[in-house]
């Protein structure tokens, strides 16, 4: 007879092994005290322990700092790792998956309105997407596919005890059918109001009744005020799903098999820094994968209440672009070009304009167009001299 098993709220937490330690920090402790005692061992005949103890003692303390240290939930010794590789890394990078061409020569005599003599050397730029299709499947070279789905939030705390457990069963079926990773990403954003604020004073002149056209007035200032009194924040449910190119052999349970697992978790795995070259039958069969576990997830999560909207290829875009940039008012629905897009101009939102805009263009291209009078006078021939 199965027995509920409580999962704690923190699943990424380390396990301990020793007190509370864990085995990153056991690792670090072990080998600082190794390394100082191998060279108090190597080194106690030829160097008094007053030397020995001024350079051993900050040694040791650094490390017990990185190891037991904390900062937003991370342990320093990650911060000073990230730090390390922040640090190495090129200063310049541009998105350049022909190859760096040299820099121009305006850009190396001057930074930032400085003059420098050293010259700027930009490096390739190296993102974990390198496309988005046009049905929105994120193209991640090697590594695979990945489709975006938003998924519907239910209120749960509201439901009854029965309801409650309903939900809890229909989530649960959808995640015991899982043959393979899933990530669910809640995002906070900040939430700008100032479309829906300008739509209610340029709507409100157009209301029935003068009582609805200042309560529509109020409410528009009432949003204003929110705004500046409060941070407004916005939450988004995302469901990502990534499927490999490599159809992983699957087990005796239908899932991928122990080393394709293993596989999947070991540094390999991280190919970006090499061109795979891949045949166009695996994408289109990884993708053919990917479409088919999307929608099983559509019909097992409907029964729970969430609704799942896989992202089209703009709004994909604009919620990687998002996720680059997290400090900023651009919406998941945003409407952004893709990669290969060419921008020509700005379309005019107005239709009249647009028509106005194109036969002003074709009777400048054409003079046919003209409709001259029998008895043509001076001002008709002005008004055609300055429209030429």
């Amino acid at each position: 007879m199965s027995s509920p098993v409580r999962i704690p709220a923190d699943v990424d937490r380390d396990d301990r092994i020793l007190g509370p330690l864990t085995a990153r920090q056991v690792l670090i402790l072990a080998g600082t005290g190794l390394v100082v005692y191998a060279a108090w061992t190597l080194l106690r005949e030829v160097v008094p322990v007053a030397v020995f103890g001024a350079v051993a003692i900050p040694i040791g303390v650094t490390a017990v700092v990185l190891a037991l240290g904390q900062r937003d939930g991370l342990s320093l010794d990650r911060l000073a790792l990230a730090a390390i590789r922040q640090r190495l890394r090129p200063r310049h990078q541009v998105a350049a998956p022909e190859g760096v061409q040299p820099a121009p020569a305006w850009l190396t005599a001057a930074t930032n309105g400085q003059p420098t003599n050293s010259e700027v050397s930009p490096a390739a730029l190296r993102l974990p997407a390198e496309a988005v299709t046009d049905t929105g499947v994120i193209d991640l070279g090697g590594d695979g596919l990945a489709v975006v789905a938003v998924a519907s939030t239910v209120n749960f705390a509201l439901r009854t005890v029965g309801e409650q457990e309903a939900l809890v069963a229909g989530f649960g079926r959808y995640l015991h059918s899982l043959t393979a990773p899933i990530q669910v990403l809640v995002r906070t954003q900040r939430l700008d109001l100032t479309g829906q604020i300008g739509e209610l004073h340029a709507r409100a002149g157009a209301l029935p009744h003068p009582a609805l056209e200042a309560a529509a007035r109020e409410h528009a200032d009432y949003l204003g005020q929110l705004g500046e009194q409060t941070e407004l924040l916005r939450r988004q449910v995302l469901l990502i799903l990534r499927e490999p190119l490599a159809n992983a052999a699957p087990d005796s349970l239908g899932g991928p098999g122990p080393l394709a697992v293993l596989s999947s978790l070991t540094p390999r795995k991280r190919r970006r820094d090499r061109d795979i070259e891949v045949s166009a039958a695996a994408r289109r069969a990884a993708e053919a994968r990917l479409e088919r576990r999307l929608s099983e997830a559509v019909e097992l999560l409907a029964p729970a209440g969430i609704v799942l909207a896989p992202l089209d290829a703009g709004q994909a875009t604009a919620v990687l672009a998002s996720a680059c940039n997290p400090d900023t008012f651009l919406p998941a629905s945003a409407e952004l070009a893709g990669a290969d897009d060419v921008i020509t101009t700005a379309e005019s939102s107005d239709p009249d304009d647009e028509l106005t805009n194109r036969n002003a263009f074709d009777n400048s291209q054409d003079e046919d167009d003209w409709d001259y009078d029998d008895e043509p006078n001076d001002d008709d021939f002005d008004d055609r001299r300055r429209w030429r």
